[in-house]
Formats: structure tokens, C-alpha cells, sequence
């Protein structure tokens, strides 16, 4: 598989002195499912920020196919996708159809391939049907389905989703994770940032924890000791870790 992200010695000091992320290298390969796991706080989301090139590291440096993310941005754009926690800043339409338009639209994408875009973009997010739909009456569910759905319209190669589950009840959580198994049945490289690790933890092909900012654990899920878990404050994810379940 071809190498997609690279960090090596990565770190970030806050201006107040603060560690952001301390001394980490990892890398993550087209066609993977990484969860990257860790409470509030932990450096997920400012992971990504330096994977994307929103944020610069104090020291170390980061790669995206091999080259310095510096020389890379245009292609980061259109090969990667990012849906944030905060999915209303992410929704720009009067319509879900015209939402959907507008990020294939700004990439120069017009007539018979933007509404194929579109049409696909609704199919792999469960949102047949609700094209004339104003987003503003969306459930919390569809409108994060929205947010991925735009983000899918623009046909990247990777897909980031920071915190996916967020304020979403249990079924609204399971069209997350429907839309989210299609997704890795397609060969789409998914990198899930959760401290709801539970929810996707079969699906996944790799664990990764940070905490204050260190890399802890990195392998295949499956491969994580109960103990790590306690010791960063997740949720552990096995059966045996609730002897009084009877389900």
C-alpha cells in the first residue's frame, strides 16, 4: 500500500508553553481504517490539523506522499477530505443538493460529472430522497450525514472525521457507522478521531491512542491490552471488561 501520511519527531508547543504533541512519528497508508483514539485534549484534532497543513509543528516535520506537506497543500485539497466536529460550519446550501454542488463546483466541476457527483454523494450517505431538503430541518444525524456527504462529493482518497459520534443518539450513531463500513468496503482510507472508540472498533484495521499529546499505542485494535485503555480514560471495548453483562 502507498504511504499517505508520514509524521516523524512531531511536536507542537502552545504559545503559552503548553505540549501540544510530543515527539511523534507515525504513518498511515492508503486504503486504511485508523482510529485515533484519545479524551479531550489528547492531540487528535491538532494531529490533524498539522496533516492537513492548518497548523505548523514546532519541530519534526510531516510528509504527504512522500513530500514535505509545504510543497503538497493542492494536492492534500483535492485528495482529502475533512469533516469537522462542527458540522453546521460545514453546511453552505439553501438545499441538500445544492450543498452538496458547492464543494465539487469550487473544484471546477460542472454539468452531467456535478450531478453525478452529487447523486453518488447522496447514495454512500443514506440521503436519497432529501435533495429539495432545506438543512436547516435535518436531524442531528442527517446533518452530520450531510457534512460527510459533502465532503464525498468532492471525491477524495482519504476521509478525516473528527469526533463522527457527537451528540448523536443511538440510531443516528448506527447511520454513522452503516455509511462509514460502505465507505471501507470501497477501499477508502478512513481516519476516525473518537473517544468513542467502541463504536467502530471492529471496523477498523488500526488503533491509534494518544494522550497529552504522546503516541501510546499504535497496532490493530484487536492487539490493545485492557490496561491502556484505564490508562488513558477510554472505554474499553471488550466483552470481558463487563463480567456482569448477560447480552
Amino acid at each position: 500500500m502507498a504511504e499517505l501520511f508520514r509524521a516523524e519527531g512531531l511536536g507542537h508547543l502552545f504559545p503559552d508553553g503548553k505540549v501540544g504533541l510530543e515527539d511523534l512519528s507515525l504513518s498511515i497508508d492508503e486504503g486504511e481504517f485508523v482510529i485515533v483514539a484519545g479524551k479531550n485534549g489528547a492531540g487528535k484534532s491538532l494531529l490533524m490539523r498539522h496533516f492537513i497543513g492548518l497548523s505548523k509543528p514546532t519541530s519534526g516535520a510531516i510528509l504527504y506522499r512522500g513530500a514535505p506537506i509545504s510543497s503538497q497543500i493542492a494536492l492534500i485539497r483535492k485528495e482529502v477530505g475533512y469533516v469537522f466536529q462542527d458540522t453546521e460550519a460545514q453546511i453552505f446550501g439553501q438545499t441538500v443538493e445544492e450543498d452538496l454542488a458547492f464543494g465539487p463546483a469550487n473544484l471546477g466541476i460542472r454539468g452531467k460529472e456535478l450531478e453525478e457527483a452529487v447523486r453518488q454523494a447522496l447514495h454512500e450517505a443514506r440521503l436519497e430522497g432529501m435533495s429539495d431538503r432545506r438543512p436547516l430541518t435535518l436531524s442531528g444525524g442527517e446533518k452530520r450525514r450531510l457534512a460527510i456527504a459533502g465532503v464525498l462529493a468532492m471525491k477524495p482518497r482519504c476521509v478525516i472525521l473528527d469526533e463522527p459520534f457527537a451528540n448523536l443518539d443511538f440510531p443516528s450513531a448506527m447511520e454513522i457507522i452503516d455509511v462509514l463500513t460502505a465507505l471501507r468496503a470501497e477501499g477508502k482510507t478512513l481516519i476516525v478521531l473518537t473517544h468513542e472508540i467502541e463504536k467502530v472498533f471492529s471496523l477498523a484495521s488500526r488503533l491509534v491512542i494518544l494522550d497529552h499529546g504522546r503516541l501510546v499505542f499504535d497496532a490493530p485494535p484487536r492487539q490493545a491490552p485492557k490496561e491502556v485503555f484505564v490508562q488513558t480514560g477510554l472505554v474499553c471495548p471488550y466483552r470481558e471488561c463487563y463480567p456482569w453483562r448477560i447480552d
